[in-house]
Order: structure tokens, then sequence, then C-alpha cells
């Protein structure tokens, strides 16, 4: 194979890959500490926005962490969650699904950070009295836009004989922008726990989380693994779980941590689902499952 062609077309592969690598790193459901969310150099504070009651408008507070300036770009996409949990970027609502970015103002749409810097964007509800009951959710969308280079500056000379790949990192960082109007009620039940070997050394626990109501849930994931003595160890801690409408139920799965004293084979586990701590914390659904 010649030597452009075989540059051709691994320059193919490369921007294949950068598509998957950036959607996953975007809609992605991760850990993330508890008063922000953060990706690359950029940290968001609050990780998500929920516009009820009387509220009618929100500040965001973005940091660049790095230490080059960083420019980002304000929009919005739309998502749908699937029965694993992972997303997909859609144009068009499911069926009792309804976007929320119509029904916002948000300023500045540009940010441009120093390093170490922070700015405050401003969301603004508008429109409510159109809205019909129900939950409305879109994402804010944060793009880094990629630094051109200064006039003047040295380029490097290109062979001409040869295709010549660019390849520009684009990271960018969504959290959900969720307006409820009206009744509203959600609740959550888990079912069908099963424990099981992942490559005989890693213990991990599937579920399901059963979704009832016209809104979505969000909590935190604690399992707690008790010993046929009563020793009670805390063996998974996962934050940011949710379930978005109008799924009714996804599936949630997570690896136990291999501490020294715990027999996954005997005792039991106990899964507890609560709403986060930066609100007022209750319980949202509870289940226990014997080990053998």
């Amino acid at each position: 194979m010649r030597k452009s062609e075989k540059l051709l077309k691994n320059s193919h592969l490369f921007r294949a890959l950068l598509s998957m690598i950036f959607l996953a790193g975007v809609v992605s459901v991760s850990v993330f500490p508890v008063t922000g969310r953060s990706q690359g150099n950029l940290f968001i504070m609050p990780r998500r926005v929920v516009f009820e009651g009387v509220k009618k408008s929100q500040e965001l507070t973005l940091a660049n962490t790095g230490k080059d300036t960083a420019v980002y770009v304000v929009s919005f996409i739309q998502i749908r969650m699937t029965e694993e949990g992972t997303f997909d970027e859609i144009t068009i609502p499911d069926s009792g699904q309804y976007f929320s970015d119509q029904y916002f103002r948000i300023f500045p749409r540009t940010v441009v950070l120093a390093p170490k810097k922070s700015q405050v964007v401003k969301m603004q509800l508008i429109k409510k009295a159109k809205m019909i009951p129900g939950e409305y959710r879109s994402h804010l969308y944060f793009r880094s836009v990629p630094r051109e280079k200064p006039l003047g500056e040295a380029t490097t000379q290109l062979d001409t004989a040869a295709v010549n790949v660019h390849l520009v990192p684009v990271f960018g960082i969504t959290i959900p922008a969720i307006i409820r109007v009206g009744e509203c009620e959600g609740k959550v039940d888990i079912k069908d726990i099963t424990v099981g070997k992942v490559n005989d050394t890693v213990t991990r626990v599937k579920m399901k989380l059963m979704r009832t109501g016209n809104i979505s849930v969000y909590g935190n994931m604690m399992i707690d693994y008790t010993s046929l003595e009563g020793k009670v160890t805390r063996v998974a801690a996962i934050k940011g779980i949710a379930v978005y409408t109008p799924k009714s139920f996804r599936t949630f799965e997570c690896d136990l941590d291999r501490l020294s004293g715990v027999d996954y084979h005997k005792g039991k586990l106990n899964v507890v689902y609560s709403t986060p701590e930066d609100i007022k914390s209750s319980k949202l659904a509870e289940a226990e499952v014997m080990l053998n």
C-alpha cells in the first residue's frame, strides 16, 4: 500500500475513533463531585439545573482549571436514555418526552476563561405560561473551541507527496436543564438484583431501577455488605444515577470493592438509592439480596 493511501485510511480511522470518544465523553454517566462537574480543564457548578415552583433564574459558575486561556460555546443538545443507562443524541422527542431548550434564555453564549479564572453564565426561564404540566428536559452543552494559531506564527512545512492529518481534540460537557410544571411526582423501585463474578476476580452487582410518575429520578447509590456475624461494610458508593423520562426503567451495574474480610458468597447486600446530599436527602428506594 502506498504511503499516501495508508495515511488516508488511518485518517478515517482516527476521525471515527475521535467521534466515538467525543460522544461517549459528552453524554456518559460517571461519578462526579457532589458540587460540580468537570471534564478537561472546565469545572461547572452546579452539575444539574432543575426549575420548579416559582424559580425563574439560575446562575452557573464556569471555571478554567488549566494553564491556558480557553473558549467555550454554550448551546443545547437533546438526548434519550437507553434501557442500559447510556445515551443517544436525538432531534425529535420520544413519546412522552418534552424538550426544555426553547423555554430558556442563556447569557453569555460564548465564554472566554483565562487560566484559573471563573465566570457566571445566567439562565432565565421564559414563556412558562405556554407550558402544559409535566417535565421538560434538554441538556446544556459546553463545547471548547480550539484556539486558532496567531497570525505570523510559523507553520510546519507539509509533505505535499503525502496526506497530512492534523487532529484537534474537542472537549465538551453536558448538564441536564429540567423544568417541572404543575403536579409532578416520581417514584422508583429496585428490582431483579443479581450478583456475579467477572473474570473470576471482580464481583459485580446488577439491578433494574423501575421509575413511575411523570418526572425523572436522580440520586446516589450506596451498597453495604453485612457478614453473617453482623459486621457492615460499605462496598460501593456511586453518585449521580438518573432514570430520565420517558424511560420506565434502566439497568444499573457496578463492581464491588475487593476488601479483605468480605466474602461475597455469604451474608447479604443492602442497596439504598437516595437523593443527593446537596438537596434535602431522602431515601428513594431500598432492596436487599442474600448471598450464597
